[in-house]
């Protein structure tokens, strides 16, 4: 393990790229500290107490949204538009002809995604602005409505920046690195916090490894659920040209266990979170009657969360794979699946595999949802919270990176990072 770190910093090439990665996420950071001008700081760091939808931003800005420092709205416009274009290329055959069109389509959708970037920033620190302007955390005046409005979209064009040049001059996907970041960076303080506890004596050490354990067992969980596959067993025909034999080999489609990654849960949340948001704009006893309904602790709340978590995971894995696709490909070069005839009984066969495959890791992905924040609350701590969504985000971005330096390694001729890895390391089998 030490000796593949050392070997990092051995190659020009990736010691920049890795070097550079730290250095944008160093600005990232620098920048979740810098506030924007015109707003009441404990304000708006007491409205967060209340929890709400804004909590779930917050996640994902690292921090910056509770400070409402000049990253701010963080990369949710971002993500915003990148699953808007997504879903437009299932319904608009014009976007769909672009996905084909190879790296010149890849740019127009880029570019596209960008321009839907700052509309979604626009969209966003308007109402947000006004909002807080309404609870009186921003300070009344026409033109730091401006500044804070100007200042938010600005942040957001910079971090939809930095990200992509992390993606193109560093090491992984730029945008899922910045949240990483963002999340990782309250270890420290909550590791803090936890250890002033155990010496006041308000916290057991025999709960804390408890919760310790617990926490193994999860991140153990969603590497099982991030790498997880069926792999479904592929030929390819013998084609005789002239004197030469082509085809013959046997391959295989990999049906990821979770394809929809993160954002299930991610939807879910926001749909739960919303009407305890918007239900704080009326009356004291209808928002209290919301807000105990949609409590995380409420069995409603629960089984809400895991049938919507189900949903979303299959409406997200329809979007991103396409089983007729796929078993007209096959077709198309010669490949069938043993025992299942090419064209549209490989489809069905295909889509009935993966609708199996994924209502496993819509449970799964539910459980892993749901589990840290039973525990948190049986267990009393409150210093940190390792709920589904962060903890998923940070273990694939650490798979994805991990994985994408031990390729640059052993691509120089180096020794991966991961020795003595299994061959068939990583697969679950269904």
């Amino acid at each position: 393990m030490f000796s593949a770190l050392r070997d990092m910093f051995r190659l020009p090439d990736l010691k920049s790229r890795i070097l550079f990665v730290l250095g944008v996420l160093l600005v990232f950071r620098l920048g979740a500290h810098i506030p924007t001008p015109g707003v009441d700081a404990k304000a708006m760091a007491s409205l967060f107490e209340q929890g709400g939808v804004l909590s779930l931003f917050d996640l994902f800005a690292g921090g910056a949204l509770r400070r409402f420092s000049i990253f701010a709205l963080g990369v949710t416009p971002y993500i915003n538009a990148s699953i808007v274009m997504q879903l437009l290329a299932v319904v608009v055959p014009a976007i769909e002809k672009m996905q084909k069109e190879g790296e010149e389509g890849r740019r127009k959708i880029v570019q596209y995604t960008r321009v839907s970037t700052i509309l979604f920033a626009g969209i966003q620190a308007v109402g947000m602005v006004l909002w807080l302007r309404s609870m009186g955390i921003i300070y009344v005046g026409g033109i730091s409505i401006v500044v804070a409005i100007v200042t938010l979209i600005a942040g957001s064009i910079a971090v939809m920046w930095m990200g992509e040049m992390i993606s193109d001059h560093g090491i992984g996907n730029g945008i899922s690195l910045l949240i990483f970041a963002g999340i990782v960076a309250r270890i420290p303080e909550a590791i803090m916090r936890t250890f002033t506890l155990l010496r006041t004596g308000e916290m057991n050490f025999l709960t804390l490894i408890i919760a310790i354990a617990i926490m193994i067992v999860v991140i153990a969980g969603c590497i099982l659920l991030q790498e997880g596959q069926r792999r479904l067993p592929v030929q390819y025909a013998k084609r005789v040209v002239g004197t030469r034999v082509y085809g013959g080999q046997s391959t295989f489609i990999p049906l990821r266990v979770n394809s929809a990654g993160v954002i299930p849960i991610i939807f879910a949340s926001s749909v739960l979170l919303f009407p305890t948001t918007v239900a704080r704009f009326f009356s004291a006893g209808f928002a209290q009657t919301i807000a105990r309904i949609f409590s995380p602790s409420s069995p409603i709340y629960m089984i809400l969360y895991v049938l919507l978590i189900i949903f979303f995971t299959y409406f997200y894995t329809a979007v991103v794979f396409n089983p007729v696709d796929v078993a007209n490909n096959l077709k198309k070069y010669g490949g069938f699946i043993p025992g299942i005839r090419p064209g549209r009984p490989t489809a069905d066969y295909i889509e009935r595999v993966l609708s199996r495959v994924t209502l496993g890791g819509a449970v799964f992905l539910a459980g892993i949802a749901l589990l840290p924040s039973l525990l948190t609350q049986m267990l009393g701590i409150t210093t940190f919270y390792f709920g589904g969504t962060a903890v998923l985000i940070v273990v694939g971005v650490a798979l994805e990176t991990v994985q994408q330096i031990e390729a640059q390694l052993l691509m120089r001729h180096y020794e991966g990072i991961m020795k003595r890895r299994n061959k068939a390391g990583g697969i679950l089998r269904l």
